[in-house]
């Protein structure tokens, strides 16, 4: 899946014994981003810097703008992707459930941090929620699927 940039990464691992260990991702400097439970964010956008997500706990949907669409993008720690939103996105995030939600962003800088990059944009129209909730239950049975077979 590619529109604008946007690209997501199924992880690769190698089991040792009992642990499972996940290829790192190369950033200039990785945050730890704690997504409160029944959150809906506003959109935001980075002029310098490429965020790669990986969700450690929990799950949610992050969500960009693109061509005045929403695109909604489930993650879950149940299945380990890497999503990269390079500068110019629109983006945000959304977390239906009761549970806090962990992110690693290994973050890319391109050039320094501007104050505008961390200053929320608002919506242009309301989020679809139902919309949102059916990509994380897609999400869901396709870990299901995976985990049967």
């Amino acid at each position: 899946m590619s529109a604008r940039g946007i690209a997501i990464r199924k992880l690769e691992s190698i089991k040792g014994g009992m642990a499972e260990f996940f290829t790192p991702q190369a950033s200039h400097e990785t945050m730890l981003v704690q997504i409160p439970p029944n959150t809906v964010d506003d959109l935001f956008v980075h002029k310098s810097q490429t965020d790669q997500l990986l969700v450690v706990k929990g799950e949610f949907v992050i969500v960009t703008l693109i061509d005045k669409q929403y695109q909604y993008i489930p993650l879950s720690e149940d299945y380990p992707v890497v999503v990269t939103i390079p500068p110019g996105v629109l983006h945000g995030a959304i977390n239906l459930s009761s549970q806090i939600c962990v992110v690693v962003n290994a973050v890319l800088r391109h050039r320094p941090v501007q104050e505008r990059d961390y200053i929320t944009r608002g919506r242009p129209f309301p989020y679809d929620l139902a919309v949102a909730t059916q990509a994380l239950k897609n999400l869901e049975a396709k870990i299901q699927a995976a985990n049967v077979g």
